[in-house]
């Protein structure tokens, strides 16, 4: 997987020069060769923060041979404490990262010369923050190759470390136990005790009833909103189409009244006399024939009731005449 060329077993070493006024010493790189790069580190859970740092470091000179190591279990589980992944899968998962040459099983805890040596290291690289030496050998990790002028600076990746992803899986460790339980794993593989599952899938069951009747009420909440809706809707056409009748029934109106008119106007136009129109009187003599005609009708009837009081004045005269002849016979 090496992107190197030249001699990758470095036996020509870099050389190093002391800075003016400094106790450290500044290596200057080799340039008829790779230069070997070492990281070490734990790489538990591996992830992109790794990755990103092997990077840099197979970044560091245009033309790097990058050597990783990984302490084992032993070493580890002494000095940092328990890991997640075991060694050997600590490695292989350096193996597969496209940026690492070389990986170092077994690597030790603080590098001395005598590893340097060993390995042809020209340049360590990692993070410039100070590691706490847990072995008792200094005070950081990586003050002896900062002290020859062999260490490298990387940048750390910030938001994500194999102690953040622990974090997570603990804070949400019910969550991950029920969800390994449903997956057909055994509480005993788990380290679950009796009561203690039976208390998770308790404790699961009243959340997701909870998440039903929260879901349940969001789409009672939707549903009001959309009755809202339509009743404001159904407002608004209902306005709209009673102003719309009102509006046809007044015009409906309208029109019937014009008609009317119009038909008592022409029938009584129909019973004005033909001798006036040939005569040529227009309809400014309608006022005068209506005055006309309603006081013949009016001189009729007044006649009709004269002859009726005449005929009863008759009959009552006839009346008076008949007694008298019946007396003056009797009398004889």
């Amino acid at each position: 997987m090496s992107n190197v060329t030249g001699d990758p077993t470095g036996d020509d070493l870099s050389t190093a020069v002391a800075l003016p006024g400094s106790t450290e010493i500044q290596s200057s790189p080799p340039t008829d060769r790779p230069v070997r790069v070492y990281a070490d580190g734990i790489y538990d859970l591996f992830h992109f923060g790794h990755a990103r740092s092997l990077e840099q470091a197979k970044k560091s000179f245009p033309n790097t041979y990058l050597l990783v190591g990984c302490c084992n279990d032993e070493t580890t589980h002494k000095y940092k404490g328990r890991t997640v992944m075991t060694a050997e899968e600590r490695y292989e998962s350096l193996r597969h990262c496209k940026w690492v040459d070389e990986v170092i099983p077994d690597a030790p805890w603080v590098i001395n010369q005598e590893f340097l040596d060993n390995n042809r290291i020209d340049y360590v690289a990692h993070d410039s923050l100070p590691y706490a030496d847990t072995s008792g050998a200094g005070k950081d990790v990586y003050e002896f190759v900062k002290k020859v002028g062999r260490f490298k600076e990387t940048m750390r990746t910030e938001g994500i470390s194999t102690s953040d992803i622990i974090m997570r899986i603990v804070k949400d460790y019910n969550q991950y136990v029920m969800r390994n339980l449903d997956r057909g794993y055994s509480r005993e593989d788990l380290g679950v005790s009796f009561v203690k599952e039976k208390r998770l899938r308790v404790n699961m069951r009243l959340k997701k009833l909870q998440e039903r009747v929260k879901e349940q009420q969001e789409k009672v909440g939707e549903k009001i909103q959309t009755v809202k809706m339509l009743r404001n809707e159904w407002v608004e056409n209902a306005d709209r189409w009673v102003a719309g009748f009102l509006e046809i029934f007044e015009e409906g109106c309208h029109k019937m009244g014009t008609a009317i008119r119009d038909s008592i106007q022409e029938r009584l136009i129909k019973q004005i006399p033909r001798k006036k129109l040939e005569n040529g009187q227009d309809d400014d003599t309608d006022d005068q024939f209506y005055e006309e005609y309603f006081d013949h009708d009016m001189g009729s009837e007044e006649d009709e009731d004269e002859k009726y009081y005449d005929e009863e004045e008759e009959l009552e005269e006839e009346k008076k005449e008949t007694a008298v002849k019946r007396d003056a016979k009797h009398n004889k």
